[in-house]
């Protein structure tokens, strides 16, 4: 379910399947770095202003599922404009910064985006862009990030399945949002 906040900009609300906090595994492969199975948490959020306020936290697995060590993080700013044009500001804890962008497809909340500049620390392994592909399916939020270096072409390079974190309290609120006329067998609201 999509809930657009009553407090979003309303320049925002093209973008209001992104809100919320996500969790999930995913892969990464790249040469030259370890190929592994990693989790992801991601928070997409907002202050009422013109921009979803976006933050991302990996780290590698073990064959159990357990986490191993750290794998990247970022975080970064997102906006849209009436032409359903995204930007995105992002950091990463490598050293690299990107501006990128794309738009969000008509009639299906999904978000193609590419990098349009990219500056890196002296001390930031090698970098030249990317691409990435979002997108809301069944109520979860997926992703594919391609990348590319001087020395590797423009690849997949890491992909995600995320669920919705549900919080106490999100429970509560819904719980208190049902009409006091619902069926106690719970069968009759499916009929």
């Amino acid at each position: 379910m999509i809930e657009i906040p009553s407090d979003l900009h309303k320049d925002l609300v093209p973008l209001a399947f992104l809100l919320g906090n996500w969790a999930g595994a995913g892969v990464h492969d790249f040469p030259g770095a370890e190929k592994c199975n990693f989790g992801q948490e991601v928070a997409f959020t907002h202050d009422g202003r013109d921009f979803l306020e976006y933050r991302s936290h990996t780290w590698v697995l073990d064959g159990d599922g357990n986490k191993v060590r750290p794998l990247e993080s970022e975080h970064g700013f997102w906006r849209i404009d009436a032409q359903r044009k995204v930007e995105v500001t992002m950091t990463r804890d490598d050293g690299v910064i990107e501006i990128w962008y794309g738009e969000l497809a008509d009639q299906k909340p999904q978000i193609d985006l590419v990098t349009d500049a990219v500056a890196r620390t002296a001390g930031s392994r090698p970098y030249s862009g990317g691409k990435r592909l979002y997108g809301y399916v069944k109520s979860d939020l997926m992703w594919v990030g391609e990348k590319q270096t001087p020395e590797v072409e423009l690849r997949p390079y890491m992909s995600a399945h995320l669920k919705k974190v549900v919080t106490p309290e999100e429970v509560e609120r819904w719980a208190k949002a049902l009409p006091d006329d619902m069926p106690d067998d719970g069968i009759a609201f499916f009929k």
